[in-house]
């Protein structure tokens, strides 16, 4: 299987989550993309034994992007602080939507509740039981005929957030049908990628910036280098 390797020193290595891929083992039974970065690094260095590596978070099967990984103790218990706490990191997703939002950028603060039998989020009350508050930070930064591409900085980490939230205000992505989309995409993913994590280096301290190419696909590729010509 093609592993596409954004990033990797002796304590992390960063690589772009396929829409089909899963970050770790679950019902399905589909081998996850820790045990073939785990591959990876065991051909890559002749390691004999068990690979160590640590899953510091996750995307959602059928989403896309950055998705970084522990190669030392060190680095996962640092790293999984920093995603927990939003310190020293900021997250950037892009999402190609149908409609535009009434406001080309602003921020959503809205609290989210988990229906664990539909494995579906919802917006709710402030004092609902089990809401959680959700905050991120949008803008509208590029258009086709017939699409949007908004740029989200993650402020919280909650389930399905950038799903639920763009959904909420009309905004649904592309493809998720979970959510509101009428059809789905033909490879059964969405048009949400996690294009960019910035972080101080766990161990080095140093300032680090990964970004993730979009998948192969003729919108996203349009959307893309039309971002790269307004930035």
């Amino acid at each position: 299987m093609s592993l596409q390797i954004l990033y990797e020193d002796n304590h992390i290595i960063a690589v772009n989550k396929k829409v089909s891929d899963i970050v770790q083992g679950d019902k399905t039974g589909d081998k996850p993309l820790s045990e073939i970065v785990k591959d990876y690094i065991k051909d890559k260095y002749n390691k004999p034994g068990n690979v160590y590596l640590g899953i510091t978070h996750r995307l959602d099967r059928p989403t896309s992007g950055v998705v970084i990984f522990a190669k030392t103790s060190k680095a996962l218990t640092r790293l999984n602080e920093m995603f927990k706490h939003k310190k020293d990191l900021k997250k950037t997703y892009w999402a190609i939507v149908k409609n535009k939002p009434e406001q080309n950028s602003g921020q959503l603060i809205n609290y989210l509740y988990k229906d664990n039998k539909t494995n579906k989020s919802f917006v709710c009350g402030k004092n609902r039981r089990g809401g959680k508050e959700a905050v991120l930070n949008y803008k509208v930064i590029a258009n086709s005929d017939r699409y949007y591409l908004i740029e989200v900085e993650l402020l919280t980490g909650r389930h399905h957030q950038i799903r639920v939230q763009l959904a909420n205000i009309g905004c649904v992505i592309r493809g998720d049908k979970k959510y509101g989309y009428p059809r789905p995409n033909p490879d059964a993913g969405i048009n949400l990628h996690a294009r960019k994590i910035n972080l101080i280096h766990p161990v080095s301290k140093e300032n680090i910036e990964i970004t993730a190419p979009v998948p192969d696909d003729k919108l996203w590729k349009l959307f893309e280098n039309t971002a790269k010509n307004i930035q």
